[in-house]
């Protein structure tokens, strides 16, 4: 018997999710940062525009998963992975998984998990705290695992398939994501600089300077 039934439409249908996602945030994302579209939805708030965004980006991950999981009750088992040691692997990789998604949302916050960059939200320092002095890109890597702990833990093999696929989704995003969240910055790197070193500002530093004398 086939360990993987392609022919099942779920499994198909949790694969365009899982690419759907990623795409959809970024297109938003990087139109936001050019038209400013989600903020003027809210009326030129751009801190609701980004929770906005952050609930639509939540919601649908919870879609994703409840497909996947869907997906992985009409895939067949394979005996050799239900057995205790690889659930005891899946148990951990979920664990794991879950404590490098969640602490990377409490160090980042809201803004800075879900895109507030792309609003002019911008961090003000770099986050080098647990888990980035662990990984470059943990909560990518943190949902890759538990979509393989979870594969494990159903002796799925199909879902092993589709982790992989996660990863190879995901890779292609950071291809998208990394140089324009870095272009982003560096812009707000080169606008400070002009507006310290412009003439205005040499005056107003002048004054500060004579008022403290």
């Amino acid at each position: 018997m086939a360990v993987i039934d392609l022919s099942q439409p779920s499994l198909w249908i949790s694969l365009l999710s899982i690419a759907f996602n990623p795409t959809f945030w970024n297109i938003a994302a990087q139109q936001e940062y050019r038209t400013h579209w989600i903020t003027r939805l809210f009326d030129g708030d751009k801190y609701r525009g980004c929770y906005a965004l952050a609930a639509t980006i939540f919601v649908l991950g919870l879609v994703r998963d409840a497909l996947f999981k869907t997906a992985l009750l009409s895939q067949p088992s394979w005996d050799a992975l239900d057995a205790a040691p690889v659930h005891l692997v899946a148990a951990v990789l979920v664990g794991a998984g879950l404590t490098f998604v969640v602490s990377s949302t409490f160090m980042l916050g809201i803004t800075g998990t879900f895109l507030g960059d792309y609003f002019g939200i911008l961090m003000k320092q770099r986050v080098t705290g647990f888990p980035f002095n662990v990984l470059e890109n943990p909560m990518y890597v943190g949902s890759t695992m538990s979509f393989l702990g979870t594969s494990l833990w159903y002796a799925k093999p199909a879902g092993v398939l589709v982790t992989a696929y996660v990863w190879f989704v995901y890779s292609v995003a950071l291809q998208f994501e990394g140089p324009f969240t870095t272009m982003i910055y560096s812009k707000h790197a080169t606008s400070s600089t002009s507006s310290s070193s412009s003439p205005a500002s040499s005056q107003k530093s002048s004054q500060q300077r004579k008022k403290k004398l």
